[in-house]
Formats: C-alpha cells, structure tokens, sequence
C-alpha cells in the first residue's frame, strides 16, 4: 500500500460537527484513492508480468506423450513429365497411392522452355512451394502472378480452374506440389487463392531448428493461410545435432518428406533413418520426434491433415467422389459450362 504523509494528520479538525464530518469524509477520500492507486499498480504490474511471460513461452519446446513411429518408407525416384520437366512422385505414386486427405506430392524440376501449359483443375486444392528460381501462373479468371523462392500459392480449384504454370528464371526452377483433396461439401465451391511472399510466412528459429509455417501452428505461431480441409504444413531446417518436437493432432494421418540431408525419425527408441528424397508415413501418435546425427544440415517438410473419410475417384486433374461426377466434370469442361465457362477463348499468354 502507498505511504500516506503525516501531515495529513496532524492538521487541526474543524470545530463545527458538520465541518467535522465533511473534513474526516474527506480524509477517506484521499487515504482510499492512494490505496487504489497501488493496488490497481500492483495488478498492472502482475498482469504485464503474465503477459510478458506468455509471449516468451510461446517458442517453448512441447512434450510429446505418444511419438509417432514410421510405419512406411518410400523413395520418390525422378521421372519425366512432360517435355522438359522430371519429378519426384511420393504421395501419388504405386506404392502409396494417396493419404487421406493428401492426393499428392512431387518435387519438380522445370527449365525454360518447359512447363505446365493450359490445364483444367476441379474438385481439390493445389499447394506450390517454391525451392528455386520462379514460376509465373496464369488462370482463365485473369489472375496472374509469379512466386519466387520460398513463395507460396495456395489455390483452391473448386468447381472449376484452367490455368498455366511456366518456369520464370533461368537455369533450374525447383518446387514443391501438393494436392489436397476437398470434402464434397466443398468440391464444387468458387475457386479461390491465396498467395504468400516469402517474407510473409511466418517462422520460429530456436536451439538449431529453423521452421517456416506455411499451414497450421508450431512453436506456438500460426501460419494466417485458410485451409479448407485442416492441414499441417511445416518446413523444417535441422542443424547437425538439433532436435524437434512437433505436435500432430491424433485423428490426423501424417507424413515427412526430406528434402535434403538426413535423420532420425520417430523415437525416441526405434527411430527411422532416412536421407534425401524420402517420403515417411507416420503411425498413430500425438506428435513426431527428429534428429539430426548428421554433420550437415537436414531438411524436411512435415505435413498433416485431417481425414476426410470420403470416396475418392480421380482421373486425370479432375477429383470427385463418384464415376457420374468424374464424366460430368470432363463434360463440363469440353462444353465450357459449369464453371469452365471462361476457358472457351481463354489461352495463357507467353
């Protein structure tokens, strides 16, 4: 409580009753405004303090209870697409078709003047990453962008896109694709994007691990990217000796995909090593455990989502839940209706 000077005290009351009452009320005023004072101080003061210690505690290393285990590997092995493109399949390919609500992944390889020219989309999500060099996108709604290393396109397809992705710079045009599959609710939604700049994504440094936050949360930092179907995408950097902790939502499935150098997985006890080029499904669990033994830096992207539990029927770009949908989506588009109405005299343009 403040101190109260003496001299307030000592001053001689006032000789009449009424004067009396109205001199000792006065008094009270003055002692109860100066123990209110400090005492709101003092609450300011503590709420400051919590405040201060949230905002340092949110970088703070998570616990893990039940680590996830690796319960398949697999090695995306380059392959051509197209003229003048190679990739490097994982989720998508033989021997892991799709992982529910992920249809897939490919690391791409593009130079000039290859590409990606005018294709249509219905039905998911398409997500691009870029590693190196620049892409420019074009759409038949008069969208038109480019993104640059560590730049981010997220497009919702919805009930219908057609577009064009081209290489932007010279020499290598390196990438990330992942396709999301939408619920059916959603499939047939207008076509929306969101575009981040690398400068944009959010990302926590801390005790050797080097996080950028595309979609969903780490270390406490949220990624502000609207995902339709909730998704976990974190783009990890390991230096030699660090460890990550990173939560995982139980009901989600989950995978890894190193992109350069190598580590442990899972654990802490029978931890799964992998290098480069990996794709790494993850068992049950509430979050995933990694290392790195190595002496150089390791890189991965780790990527969660929630199950949709629907019928999947793919052909080609177009993704639905029945046979019926799949013909009507081609029909749709070969007659411009439905969504593909723009694309009867829409060509991207060099």
């Amino acid at each position: 409580m403040a101190s109260i000077n003496s001299s307030l005290l000592r001053v001689r009351s006032p000789s009449s009753p009424i004067k009396r009452a109205i001199f000792f009320f006065a008094c009270y005023l003055i002692i109860f405004a100066l123990w209110s004072s400090s005492s709101f101080d003092d609450l300011d003061s503590k709420a400051k303090s919590s405040s201060s210690q949230k905002k340092m505690g949110d970088h703070e290393t998570p616990r893990i209870e039940k680590p996830r285990q690796v319960v398949k590997k697999v090695l995306a092995r380059s392959q051509p697409e197209g003229v003048g493109a190679t990739v490097r399949r994982s989720i998508g390919r033989a021997e892991l078709r799709s992982l529910d609500p992920f249809l897939m992944l490919d690391e791409f390889t593009v130079s000039a003047p290859a590409g990606f020219p005018d294709h249509p989309h219905r039905g998911f999500e398409t997500v691009t990453y870029m590693l190196e060099g620049a892409f420019t996108h074009q759409d038949f709604a008069g969208h038109k962008g480019t993104i640059r290393a560590g730049d981010l396109q997220w497009m919702t397809a919805g009930r219908g896109i057609v577009h064009s992705e081209m290489p932007a710079a010279e020499g290598e045009n390196k990438g990330l694709q992942l396709w999301i599959n939408l619920s059916s609710k959603d499939k047939m939604m207008e076509p929306r994007y969101q575009e981040l700049q690398s400068k944009d994504i959010s990302r926590v440094e801390k005790d050797g691990v080097d996080v950028r936050i595309i979609a969903g949360e780490s270390f406490g930092v949220r990624s502000p990217v609207y995902t339709r179907t909730p998704t976990m995408y974190l783009d990890f950097t390991l230096q030699p000796g660090a460890r990550v902790d990173q939560p995982i939502p139980d009901s989600w499935n989950a995978f890894a995909y190193i992109i350069e150098g190598e580590g442990l997985f899972g654990g802490p006890e029978d931890a799964t090593a992998a290098t480069s080029h990996h794709a790494l499904v993850l068992g049950p669990g509430d979050g995933l455990i990694v290392r790195n033994p190595s002496a150089r830096p390791l890189r991965f992207v780790l990527l969660g989502g929630q199950p949709l539990g629907e019928p999947v029927v793919q052909h080609g770009p177009f993704v639905m839940n029945t046979q019926a949908e799949i013909r009507r989506a081609f029909e749709d588009y070969q007659h411009h209706k439905n969504g593909f109405e723009k694309a009867r005299h829409w060509r991207s343009q060099p």
